[in-house]
């Protein structure tokens, strides 16, 4: 089988590897989408982010949908054929986070495409992917497009969460890539009265429009646009910071109200962060980190016509246009989602 290995940066290779076997409990699946993301990118751009460096050859992907080839000993309720989202996630269910019931902490963690341990995690960009049943959840009815677009979704879903009650909120969305997005649709799934989005790119935030928010702000061109939501202590009661950037997180926190949730997602490294504001608001900054249960909630939500991932996929390209693909996904300018085709 063929898939795809970054060695170094820019130094994306399709290998021959050899064909999977399955254990009991496993099924073989033949890919059909591989979303590129963020991580991917910093591999394959910069060779890593922060402390977490390649060090040696790794299979990239983690965002798959697929269908069943064959079914290991013991596997049942799957069929040859069926079209499934794979969960890059599997914690070891041993460890204290584990049996704490923080499965997404595992200390343990075997996700697919992750530089963290050494050895590394393969990831899942390869035209055969060996994975548990457990990792996989039926995707009849959804486009191989939309299903390999479980796993980000999974993560707004996992940071809605912990959000708490959005019923009636106005919520604040900072950063319009793919998952500021998806937060805007879970957002609004959740009951959020109003959505202000803001972002860099005329193109993004045109998109942030068509998926549901109310308001659109280019901090490039006005960079003072959101000077007015900090009116009367601010307006906002919730925050999903998705950029990364400290200077988004400042404006956001400045626009937020009292006892607000300030949700940061975006992992752009260590910021400073406004500690007076956030002392003298009573805000909450709360992290979130990956998912577990949200993946299957993600694909049915999706499955039910609730959640309308399909805008998000910009592009798609073989697998023999790999670095193409990978130039294009780094191109907010051009591309919100791209995926690969097996």
């Amino acid at each position: 089988m063929r898939a795809l290995v970054i060695h170094a940066a820019h130094d994306l290779r399709i290998e021959d590897r050899p064909d999977p076997v399955p254990a009991p409990g496993q099924v073989i699946l033949r890919l059909e989408r591989g979303g590129i993301c963020g991580s991917d990118l910093h591999y394959a751009n910069h060779g890593g982010f922060g402390a977490v460096r390649l060090r040696e050859p790794m299979i990239l992907g983690h965002e798959v949908s697929a269908r069943v080839k064959a079914l290991g000993p013991g596997v049942e309720g799957f069929e040859p054929g069926q079209l499934v989202a794979v969960s890059p996630s599997r914690p070891c269910g041993n460890c204290r986070p584990c049996r704490e019931g923080l499965p997404n902490h595992c200390m343990n963690m075997r996700f697919y495409g992750s530089a963290m341990p050494y050895p590394h995690v393969q990831g899942a960009f390869r035209e055969l992917l060996i994975a548990d049943a457990a990792q996989c959840v039926d995707a009849t009815g959804l486009g191989a497009g939309e299903a390999a677009m479980a796993e980000p979704l999974a993560v707004v879903l996992h940071a809605t969460r912990r959000a708490g009650n959005l019923l009636g909120a106005r919520v604040l969305v900072t950063g319009c890539g793919p998952i500021g997005l998806l937060a805007i649709l879970a957002a609004r799934r959740a009951g959020a009265a109003q959505i202000v989005a803001t972002d860099l790119s005329d193109f993004t935030l045109a998109m942030a429009r068509r998926v549901g928010a109310d308001t659109t702000l280019n901090l490039a061109q006005d960079p003072e646009a959101l000077l007015p939501y900090a009116a009367d202590k601010g307006q906002f009661e919730v925050l999903y910071e998705c950029s990364g950037a400290a200077p988004a997180l400042a404006a956001g926190i400045a626009a937020m109200r009292p006892r607000g949730v300030v949700m940061q997602l975006g992992l752009g490294g260590d910021m400073t962060i406004p500690m007076m504001a956030l002392t003298a608001k009573e805000l909450d900054l709360r992290g979130s980190f990956r998912f577990h249960e949200e993946f299957a909630t993600g694909v049915s939500l999706m499955r039910q016509g609730l959640i309308d991932v399909s805008p998000l996929i910009t592009h798609d390209l073989p697998l023999d246009r790999a670095t193409e693909a990978f130039a294009l996904a780094s191109d907010r300018s051009k591309a919100i989602k791209v995926q690969l085709t097996f």
